[in-house]
């Protein structure tokens, strides 16, 4: 009997483990629960005013919460100043419609501790907000947490107007010699110049970077292995690197959160989601100096040894304003992605819309992915982005064609990335420089991609360059250099384009170029609305296009 109950068991987490989730069968977030007392921080000595640093009466508050089973923690009407808050298990922090959590710009506040940067153990400062392998934990309410930080970030003279730029440099602070850029302090313009500042190598402590310290800028909210979090309705700005981080979490919620960070904030993503599993972002608001919505992995081998996914993700019903991509997946990716959910999601002036970046090195599979309904307006760049060469510059067809550049093509191994079975439809955009841009690497074509039922009004259509099995169906590409290729393709094949609609007197429709072109199949498209059809380049056979 003992054998058949342990067979049933390994048999369920197998079945639970290989779930076909689809639209109709999405994954299932478990939410915390809390007890409805409630204590206010001010009768734990807490005062407002914004002159009183309030760290260990919010700290005492949340404490004596946890310890009774866990509470609310009421952050009241009010400017409350502290420093760095640290969460525990069966508590809900909420903060007051009417209040400010100010979170103090004394660097002195925020000890040097082990954490995480971009997928590597790096000495950071201490995160304003943190908890670590915590379970039933929530931020909630109207109010605003503000990480104070501009006080951290360096800042290019290009990147402000002129009088912003006089008030930064007489706040204090360095200016580099050739006065284009401001860091707060010397010890903020030495990390920055310092190879790998941060890193935790092997033998290295946190101590070991206290000359560097205010380089480290840490992450507004920083939460690490913990299950069942919620975040819930409030503003989190001001960051002084990432606004929200949650690595090796699991059922976590944000809804109706608000991320706010300026254009120009470095690093100044909204939130990065890290080998996280079962989440969902919804009815939220991301305005962001960097990536809005983000999803990573670990970075190379690090990512690839934790072997951790961020997996069956649903982000649904979010604006992204400003930000370097909408809806993003990567770079740092290397322990993987999949079944994830994305759908009915507004862009308004991002960099990129959908935004998935890889580059050779990192490894990890990208996959089962399934976008829909997304509107988009006035993206500086791509509306749709696929781009195995993040960082990297290929060489031309061009100079490998003629023989000026030998390609050189490493083998298929670990650290050989791949993005495949991704499904993209009903996308509106008016405004971008390009609609789609799909690239994928020599050894390792992105492959099985359906894109469908797309308006994208654009300065330029498509690229399609080393890739294998895309399909685009119902694809309206409204370009208006029309000087340009509608689509341009290279060195891929196994491609269908099914009713692909365009300007009437394009110069060409089809650029078809790469000797590895093949299976190129066009169906009920208007093939002579185009002055010319298809060009053929760089060994390019006219056999390739069906």
């Amino acid at each position: 009997m003992r054998f058949l109950w342990t067979t049933l068991i390994v048999l369920a987490v197998h079945t639970l483990s290989a779930q076909n989730y689809d639209w109709n069968h999405l994954p299932v977030i478990q939410r915390p629960i809390f007890k409805n007392d409630t204590v206010d921080i001010k009768n734990y000595g807490a005062v407002a005013g914004g002159i009183t640093l309030n760290t260990k009466a919010i700290d005492a508050a949340i404490r004596d919460c946890n310890s009774h089973g866990g509470r609310v923690v009421l952050i009241p009407a009010g400017l409350w100043l502290t420093g760095p808050i640290v969460l525990r298990s069966n508590v809900n922090l909420h903060i007051d419609r009417a209040a400010i959590l100010q979170f103090t710009d004394d660097k002195d506040q925020y000890p040097i501790v082990a954490g995480n940067w971009e997928g590597h153990p790096a000495a950071r400062c201490q995160s304003p907000i943190s908890g670590t392998d915590l379970e039933n934990i929530a931020i909630t309410g109207g109010g605003i947490i503000d990480g104070n930080g501009d006080s951290w970030r360096w800042i290019a003279k290009d990147r402000l107007t002129e009088s912003e730029w006089k008030h930064k440099v007489a706040s204090g602070g360095v200016v580099t010699e050739d006065g284009k850029t401001w860091f707060p302090s010397a010890k903020s313009l030495k990390g920055f110049r310092t190879k790998d500042a941060g890193w935790l190598k092997p033998g290295m402590t946190p101590a070991d970077f206290e000359d560097i310290r205010d380089f480290l800028r840490p992450n507004l909210l920083v939460l690490a292995n913990c299950k069942k979090v919620l975040l819930d309705g409030t503003t989190f700005q001001n960051s002084p690197a990432w606004c929200l981080h949650t690595l090796l979490c699991e059922d976590l919620t944000v809804n109706d959160v608000h991320v706010r960070n300026p254009w120009n904030a470095a690093n100044g993503d909204g939130i990065d989601v890290e080998s996280c599993r079962r989440v969902l972002i919804a009815n939220s608001t991301f305005d962001a100096g960097d990536d809005g919505i983000c999803v990573k992995s670990g970075r190379d081998e690090e990512g690839r040894k934790r072997g951790r996914p961020t997996e069956e993700m649903i982000v649904r019903n979010n604006i992204v304003y400003r930000a370097h991509g909408g809806f993003v997946i990567g770079s740092e990716m290397s322990g993987g992605a999949r079944n994830i959910f994305v759908s009915d999601c507004s862009f308004i002036g991002t960099d990129i819309g959908l935004r998935f970046k890889t580059v050779r090195g990192r490894g990890g599979i990208v996959e089962k992915i399934y976008v829909k309904n997304i509107s988009m307006r006035n993206i500086v760049h791509q509306a749709v982005f696929l781009d195995m060469y993040y960082f990297a510059k290929p060489p031309s067809i061009a100079d490998i064609y003629s023989g000026a550049v030998k390609e050189d093509i490493p083998p298929v191994s670990e650290a050989t990335p791949i993005f495949r079975n991704i499904h993209i439809s009903n996308i509106i955009c008016d405004g971008a420089e390009e609609g789609i841009f799909v690239r994928g690497l020599p050894e390792t074509n992105i492959r099985d991609i359906q894109l469908s039922d797309m308006v994208l009004k654009t300065d330029k259509g498509a690229e399609i360059i080393e890739a294998q099995n895309i399909g685009l169906k119902n694809i309206r590409l409204i370009t208006a250099d029309t000087s340009r290729p509608v689509v341009y393709v290279e060195n891929s094949s196994d491609l269908h384009f099914d009713d692909i609609q365009y300007n009437a007197g394009a110069d060409l429709l089809f650029s078809i170029n790469g000797n590895k072109c093949a299976n190129i199949h066009v169906a009920s498209t208007d093939r002579s609305k185009a002055v010319h059809d298809a060009a053929f380049n760089y060994g390019a056979t006219n056999d390739a296009l069906k």
